[in-house]
């Protein structure tokens, strides 16, 4: 791994040092600007736009934003085409050292071409690195069945190559080996601690304000700092800028509204806001008596708000906030779950007027709380708030982009626990970073290079030096060869008990400092969190239709932290024991290794997306006698299949049906070795052990040798589009969760032996009407 480590630092200076120079290269003439939807004013994002029987041209960024530079003096015709709108065509003039910048709309095509498709998809696989990482738009999420008669990220993002999720109930995503608190999560540049509900079936953000989502399982670029394992970067879109609109929806799971228009005249400012809410605790006793009788307490509301200002150039600024609740009553063996999120923020995007350079920048507040009270166990609290504050520069060579930026990050961390001996573990912590990354793209022939480096400083910990590379060969125009990695960093820890086959609970520790001082033998000299990612992958096109793509990846976690379940002592009263048993934390290393296999074909009416994943994640500890032992971490899945199809029907594309069917081996757990009666001794040393109350002990077996029955359900929905007007329709769906009632496990009771399963057949019916 040392081997790794050295040859990403010296390719990486090396190509930054090596290509930086071209950054004062004399520039010709430049086409800037911005291309949006004429009817709404949102950004058309991924297009291309280019100088017609030219070379020179380039693909809209996630603001709709384009650059094209280098371009020598003369007259051309600048064109933009795009599914489903008409072609655009300008006649423009350059000069030298001219930079013209433009606002481009386009309008929605009178007519579609049902044989016909064009898009920027085969353009982006040759000209973007994209290893591990998948885009996804509100037209693929809508895809799915829209469980509970609304589409929802969670859903998609569980069909995703190398991503594991525990179930319908307190699930959590696990990406490529990673537990939650290694994933980040950012909207519109904010950080979210925790996207998805109790019910797993739902994450907090509503798929109507969504504009991109881009996830990136693994080898991330040196942009992103502060987790080991992945980031997911969500963008919202803008409101209305045309006219007032919205949509409203109910099912039997819960109600949505989304309202959105301009603010003022001009189309220069708009909003949008939206709210959804569950009433499953109340509809379930009427629909899903079935299933509980005393209903099904997952209760949850969301809500978002943003403003948006556009100035005359496409320069603009995003005021944005959000506020998020969870809370599960009184459901099998929790008494009370409940977690608060909130925030807000602001972003913006400058165009310097005589300058290449695009300026983005963003600040933000956010809050998250959690509390987990269970029928066996004390209960445990935890806390994070802080701010985010970062700045990003990009400037356009061509088909090369220089980008470099600074971050700071400021939050507290607070948590609270007794463990199953009485023990508590308090820890509360302030900490700052600071980050500042280089990154270069360069285009050689057939080669794209993506060189970064990224100076991460920990107020607790120092300095991490991040070198990060992503590389791309296309070898013929059908087959691609692609490659990332780098060295990652994270102060944050979660909080967890190894033992939990679920985990509904997940703390944030920051600046965890009562630890060993080794591990294996081997000194501890940063209390950090540390990963090494290696990823190969190839991309072919088998036909005009069809994309397979497969990735290996292997994840080194050199150093992790984690909850020390041994803890029997107190660190400060006896100094002189094994630190095992006395301290609050304990290191950990493993790996995560697998591949993944993708096959998408999207023709006309049909859509098929097929994922296999194989995946392996090991983890190490140190046991009471200081010997050094594996275990599978509850989210180790060792096959994991997708398959998702959707058809569309009718003269008017106005019926879709819909089916997703996913299979997971079983997940690991811990086996009961026996039971034995367990003297409590309350009074302490008087304690008469002969006449004291027993409780039931248990004698459990090695860390997660057992593995629970495989996990598989179908799930189908069908569509209907009513088009009332030019603006209005109403849409129907019913759709069916499990449709064939596999009986998942959730969990077992140890003592009484009951099995508890996930959500049974569930129906489920939801209109929404659009305006």
């Amino acid at each position: 791994m040392k081997f790794i480590k050295y040859s990403l630092s010296i390719l990486s200076i090396f190509f930054l040092v090596f290509f930086l120079p071209e950054i004062s290269n004399a520039q010709k003439g430049v086409i800037r600007g911005f291309v949006y939807e004429k009817e709404t004013g949102e950004p058309v994002i991924y297009t291309n736009v280019y100088l017609y029987k030219t070379s020179h041209g380039a693909a809209t960024d996630i603001n709709g934003f384009f650059s094209i530079t280098k371009i020598p003096i003369g007259d051309y015709t600048l064109m933009v085409t795009y599914l489903g709108f008409d072609t655009l065509k300008m006649n423009v003039t350059v000069m030298q050292d001219q930079i013209i910048t433009k606002k481009l709309y386009l309008e929605k095509a009178s007519y579609m071409l049902e044989q016909v498709q064009v898009t920027a998809d085969r353009e982006e696989a040759r000209t973007e690195t994209r290893t591990s990482v998948i885009k996804i738009t509100p037209k693929q999420i809508n895809k799915l069945p829209t469980i509970g008669g609304k589409a929802d990220l969670a859903q998609y993002l569980q069909v995703l190559p190398g991503v594991v999720f525990t179930g319908d109930q307190g699930g959590q995503l696990y990406i490529r080996g990673g537990s939650p608190v290694q994933n980040m999560v950012l909207l519109d540049g904010m950080i979210v601690y925790n996207p998805f509900h109790s019910i797993g079936l739902f994450s907090v953000f509503d798929t109507d304000i969504l504009r991109n989502v881009e996830v990136y399982t693994g080898g991330f670029g040196a942009e992103y700092g502060g987790r080991i394992s992945s980031v997911m970067d969500i963008t919202t879109r803008d409101g209305n800028k045309s006219r007032f609109s919205g949509k409203v929806g109910a099912s039997t799971f819960g109600a949505n509204v989304m309202v959105e228009g301009p603010i003022g005249p001009g189309g220069i400012s708009s909003f949008i806001f939206s709210a959804k809410h569950s009433y499953l605790e109340q509809s379930s006793k009427v629909f899903y008596e079935y299933i509980d009788e005393n209903g099904l307490p997952f209760n949850y509301t969301d809500i978002y708000g943003k403003i948006s200002v556009v100035g005359s150039n496409g320069s603009k600024v995003n005021f944005f906030g959000f506020r998020f609740d969870d809370k599960v009553n009184n459901y099998k063996a929790l008494s009370d779950y409940h977690w608060k999120s909130g925030g807000i923020g602001a972003n913006f995007l400058v165009i310097p007027g005589n300058s290449p350079v695009l300026i983005e920048g963003h600040f933000a507040y956010s809050q998250y709380k959690i509390a987990l009270e269970e029928e066996t166990t004390p209960m445990r609290t935890s806390s994070i708030n802080g701010s985010n504050l970062g700045f990003d520069f990009t400037y356009f060579f061509g088909k090369d982009e220089f980008k470099w930026g600074v971050e700071l990050l400021s939050f507290t961390t607070v948590f609270d626990i007794t463990n199953s001996l009485g023990l508590g573990i308090q820890h509360k912590n302030n900490s700052t970073d600071l980050g500042i990354y280089l990154k270069y793209k360069k285009t050689i022939g057939k080669v794209l290079l993506e060189p970064s480096f990224r100076f991460h400083y920990y107020s607790t910990a120092g300095l991490s030096l991040e070198p990060r590379l992503a590389f791309k060969y296309n070898v013929t125009d059908n087959f691609r060869i692609k490659f990332a990695g780098g060295l990652y960093s994270q102060d944050l820890t979660s909080a967890h008990s190894r033992k939990d086959i679920v985990n509904l609970f997940n703390g944030f520790i920051s600046g965890a400092s009562n630890v060993p001082d080794d591990f294996d033998g081997e000194e501890i000299t940063s209390n950090l969190q540390k990963g090494e990612h290696a990823i190969l992958g190839f991309e072919y096109d088998l036909a005009r239709h069809i994309i397979v793509n497969i990735e290996g990846y292997y994840k080194n976690f050199s150093q992790l932290t984690n909850i020390n379940p041994n803890k029997l002592l107190d660190d400060d009263k006896y100094p002189e024991e094994s630190q095992i048993l006395t301290k609050d934390f304990i290191h950990e290393k493993g790996y995560a290794t697998g591949a993944d296999f993708t096959l998408k074909f999207d023709k006309n009416r049909l859509y098929l997306w097929v994922v296999y994943s194989l995946g392996y994640v090991i983890r190490k500890y140190e046991d009471i006698d200081g010997q050094v032992k594996e275990y599978y971490p509850h989210y180790d899945r060792r096959h994991n299949v997708n398959f998702v199809a959707t058809y569309v029907l009718g003269d008017k594309y106005n019926w879709e049906i819909n089916a997703r069917w996913n299979y997971g081996s079983g997940f690991p757990f811990t086996l009961t070795k026996g039971y034995y009666p367990l003297v409590t001794f309350m009074d302490g040393i008087y304690t008469d052990y002969t006449t004291a109350p027993e409780d039931l002990g248990i004698l459990y077996a090695d860390l997660n040798t057992g593995r629970l029955p495989p996990y598989h359900r179908l799930d189908i929905g069908v569509n209907k589009t009513f088009t009332l007007g030019r603006y209005t329709k109403l849409e129907a769906n019913v759709s069916v969760t499990n449709v064939y009632n596999r009986e998942n496990i959730f969990y077992v009771d140890r003592v009484t032996g009951e099995r508890v399963y996930q959500l049974p057949i569930m129906p489920s019916v939801g209109l929404t009407f659009s305006f």
